[in-house]
């Protein structure tokens, strides 16, 4: 008896020290970053239910963000000045850190993908 009471709170103690996992809910609203390099200029975002407001160079663009799950959604620019800008840009989220993640972005059916990085500033 002694030794099934010894394994329960062994397998207790243990179940209880489990990470829990990065939750990318966490990415959904708030003021992000994209530094510059890896092919993008130093970016601000800001997004706020479903829209995404980039700041980058001398140019803004307001876009509207559709999430299709936690780790995948697709923005489309509101006001397209050309036509790659009437291009919806699918992203996929690779890997998450604390404050950050890793993301895949591809332009319309293109098979190019662009990879990048995206930094939580404040919520």
């Amino acid at each position: 008896m002694k030794k099934i009471t010894l394994i329960v709170i062994l397998i207790l103690a243990f179940a209880s020290c489990k990470e829990e996992p990065l939750n990318p809910d966490r990415f959904k609203t708030g003021t992000f970053e994209i530094p510059e390099g890896k092919g993008y200029e130093k970016t601000l975002i800001i997004r706020k239910d479903s829209i995404q407001i980039e700041q980058y160079e001398d140019r803004i663009d307001t876009l509207s963000i559709s999430w299709k799950n936690n780790f995948s959604y697709t923005l489309k620019i509101l006001h397209p000045q050309s036509a790659i800008d009437e291009e919806p840009i699918h992203i996929k989220i690779t890997s998450i850190k604390d404050d950050s993640y890793e993301f895949e972005a591809v332009i319309g059916h293109s098979n190019f993908i662009q990879k990048g990085t995206l930094i939580k500033k404040s919520n």
